[in-house]
């Protein structure tokens, strides 16, 4: 989406809002819920069955088959931490390991839940560029591990779309690690947290970067990108079944009033709204990359930035009222959220092309 089209927008956020979202770049968690999910979460507010029972709910494995051309069976969660670690446990067991980048989400930001929910299962970190796996490092990792009872034997390949440093993965990418976890009878596991964001700046169908490119599960983000709290396990071709909802159940997921997890999800796709958003954020983000040259330090593909700044600029961006994270030293991470429009994003576009 443009920057004319955005600002266009129905749900464009008043004065107030607009002067607080044209300062926050620090994390899209905290981006305010879009509309129509509070509309949706309203509509849900009458008796159903609980639990997961409710017809939202049950509508969802339907919903996202259309949506991927393809049978999936779906189940919804609160939270993307628990979603990643309900899949990898589904598909790991405590003696075996898990493949992943070194700075991966599940590495370095899940305080353990994956090995906590797979009851002991092992991190197996790998190096990469732009925080994508390396498939030679993959090969020769895989390559290296004894088969004897000794030595953790991978199970699953964990990727993030888009990745920890706002790359996107191609569908050629994909297939190169799925054909790798098939020769090695793996699993692969999709971080899609920001998946929609991936999709927007790929113009693909999100077939393309999942189950057709060789993707067993997709953790499919959607709070970063508009719901209040709402993410979805998505199995394909048959790869889940028995023991996913006893995982949910057992991790203290289950929520009795399921619905309005389920609504937010189905809002989310009603007329692409997903893909509306997420594109909005990547404008956001291609805007202020212009202004940033040589100071990037990886492409943005998505909504993204990781930005190098001395010391005084980060201090005068900050006395400027621009919050954001520091990203090491001499650097910093700058995040665009669905709700900042092209006027909201622009402060910092000139206040970083000042420096």
């Amino acid at each position: 989406m443009g920057a004319t089209a955005s600002e266009s927008r129905p749900d464009k956020p008043d004065e107030k809002g607009l002067r607080m979202t044209a300062t926050r770049f620090f994390s899209d968690n905290a981006a305010t819920v879009h509309p129509a999910v509070m509309d949706a979460l309203a509509a849900a507010n009458h008796v159903d069955t609980a639990y997961d029972g409710d017809a939202l709910s049950q509508s969802l494995d339907a919903t996202f088959s259309e949506l991927f051309e393809t049978d999936c069976e779906v189940v919804w969660i609160p939270t993307g931490t628990a979603a990643n670690s309900i899949i990898l446990a589904h598909f790991v067991r405590p003696w075996q390991g898990i493949l992943c980048y070194e700075e991966a989400h599940i590495e370095v930001d899940e305080c353990g839940a994956p090995t906590f929910y797979s009851g002991g299962a092992k991190l197996m970190t790998l190096p990469g560029r732009g925080a994508k796996i390396d498939a030679e490092a993959l090969k020769a990792r895989i390559a290296g591990i004894r088969q004897d009872v000794h030595q953790v034997q991978p199970a699953a390949i964990s990727i993030t779309n888009a990745t920890e440093y706002g790359l996107v993965w191609r569908a050629d990418e994909i297939g190169e690690i799925s054909q790798i976890a098939r020769a090695n009878g793996m699993k692969l596991h999709m971080d899609g947290a920001r998946f929609a964001n991936a999709v927007a700046y790929l113009d693909c169908a999100p077939a393309d970067v999942t189950w057709r490119a060789g993707v067993d599960a997709l953790s499919f983000g959607f709070t970063k990108n508009g719901a209040m709290m709402a993410e979805a396990i998505v199995f394909f071709g048959g790869s889940g079944g028995p023991g996913v909802r006893e995982l949910k159940k057992r991790g203290g997921h289950l929520l009795s009033k399921g619905r309005f997890v389920a609504a937010q999800i189905r809002a989310m796709l009603t007329n692409d709204l997903w893909l509306d958003n997420a594109r909005a954020a990547n404008a956001g983000a291609a805007t202020i990359a212009m202004a940033c040259g040589e100071r990037l330090m990886h492409p943005v593909e998505a909504n993204e930035l990781f930005v190098r700044l001395t010391a005084a600029e980060t201090a005068k961006l900050r006395g400027a009222g621009f919050d954001f994270y520091d990203w090491g030293e001499g650097a910093a991470r700058l995040v665009v959220s669905w709700d900042q429009d092209a006027q909201a994003v622009a402060p910092l576009a000139a206040a970083i092309a000042a420096l």
